[in-house]
């Protein structure tokens, strides 16, 4: 038993695994975007959103310490639920968000990669490291998936230094009139500010994957989950400081898909500049490597329990190679055809609308998972509230991309429904598994 408690992974591991997840690509991508809807307020904008996920997270740790499983949220919502169709939808929405995040990931890889040729080009060279970035990671899973995440932890210790230098030096040079109450935007617009990039705090739910895997599990999985969101939720707030008050809202929002690149040239100068991009563009490449294998991964838990085609779950060459290709081509397409603003609030509409059923899934399990439900309460009211927040902002600001939310449900409901109806096939879940 000894040896084998060893093997498992430890606290720090599991909080890597949370940091890492959240400081993929998220801040490098939408960073701009949040300046440009709150102004001077983009670090409150980044502390609302932290808010959402670290009260998410509760439900989360109790979930995965009585439900271990590699299915995290798909196990937790089936198990919440049944067989239904809001849950299959569900299920299936949070697939279609993994392929959104893919595809802000890799809008961000080509972004940062362009800045370095002539604007003149920009957007042609954009569209070539976008697709390239797609395809190349993709058949890196193909033929030799460990090949980047050998390097995973570096990479994410590389960025950690990298903004940490950001910041460190950028710090003692801000202007703070940039940041003061009377330059932010609107409450409305501070928290739809906070809604449109929460997608850059999504990846703690990688935890939940490992809950299996974890030493002292009843102990670990809380403690990674609250420490990993709360040290990302600082790192952020001093990342958009450092951003808004070195430049002014205008450049930034000029330079938003490159926005912290940007930002680094005030203190850092052009060797800042090249020194962000390039950690950008490892970072994002790392994150489409996770996320991509994770995608594929999910539509074969998905289709485990009977709510995508049977094929999804086939393996050829030990991977799930269909779902694999399914999330690799719709990635192209949105990456390529979408632009960022509609994919960020594409992504952290639908993780809203995720991490608001797991809030509900605890407070139904709550006696299973010994929890607070008015905890869970909170966190069910904080998901809806935010997601409203973003609604009403993109109503009024840019109406046409709620037709992207739309269809991005529309589609996850269509898939199950046609699924149900065509084939009949029944759902494949197993009885709750608790820890003592």
């Amino acid at each position: 038993m000894g040896k084998r408690s060893d093997k498992k992974l430890s606290y720090w591991e599991v909080t890597s695994i949370g940091i890492g997840g959240m400081v993929g690509g998220g801040i490098f991508a939408v960073l701009g975007l949040s300046v440009e809807l709150t102004n001077g307020g983009a670090p409150v904008a980044f502390l609302i959103a932290g808010i959402v996920a670290l009260v998410t997270s509760y439900s989360y740790a109790k979930l995965s310490v009585a439900f271990p499983s590699q299915g995290g949220t798909v196990t937790f919502l089936d198990q919440a639920f049944g067989p239904g169709l809001l849950t299959g939808s569900a299920n299936i929405l949070l697939w279609i968000g993994y392929i959104v995040m893919l595809s802000v990931y890799a809008y961000a890889f080509g972004s940062y990669g362009a800045s370095f040729f002539p604007k003149a080009s920009q957007e042609f060279w954009k569209h070539i490291l976008i697709t390239a970035s797609i395809l190349g990671i993709t058949g890196l899973n193909l033929f030799n998936a460990r090949l980047i995440g050998k390097a995973e932890d570096w990479i994410v210790l590389l960025k950690l230094l990298i903004l940490s230098l950001f910041i460190g030096v950028g710090i003692w040079g801000i202007d703070s009139a940039r940041i003061a109450p009377a330059s932010w935007s609107s409450p409305v617009s501070l928290i739809a500010g906070g809604m449109i990039i929460f997608l850059a705090y999504e990846g703690f739910e990688l935890i939940a994957n490992t809950a299996q895997d974890v030493r002292d599990a009843p102990k670990t999985l809380p403690r990674a989950f609250y420490s990993s969101v709360g040290f990302v939720i600082v790192l952020y707030i001093l990342v958009a400081i450092v951003t808004v008050g070195s430049l002014p809202v205008d450049t930034i929002v000029e330079a938003k898909d490159y926005a912290l690149a940007e930002a680094a040239r005030p203190s850092l100068g052009q060797a800042g500049f090249v020194l962000i991009a390039i950690a950008a563009m490892l970072s994002t490449a790392s994150a489409i490597n996770a996320t991509v294998y994770g995608a594929a991964r999910l539509s074969y838990v998905i289709a485990k329990d009977g709510e995508l085609p049977s094929i999804l779950e086939k393996k050829t060459w030990g991977k799930p190679l269909d779902g694999l290709l399914i999330t690799s081509g719709a990635t192209l397409l949105i990456a390529n055809l979408t632009e960022l603003s509609s994919m960020s609030t594409m992504g952290s509409a639908g993780f809203l609308l995720i991490f608001a059923a797991v809030n509900g899934a605890n407070l139904v399990l709550a006696d299973d998972t010994r929890s607070s439900r008015l905890l869970s309460l909170i966190g069910i009211a904080l998901c809806l509230g935010a997601l409203g927040s973003l609604i009403w902002q993109t109503a009024n600001d840019s109406p046409e991309q709620l037709w992207f939310l739309f269809a991005m449900v529309a589609t996850a409901v269509f898939i199950e429904l046609s699924f149900r109806i065509i084939t009949g096939r029944k759902m494949n879940i197993s009885k709750p598994r608790k820890t003592s």
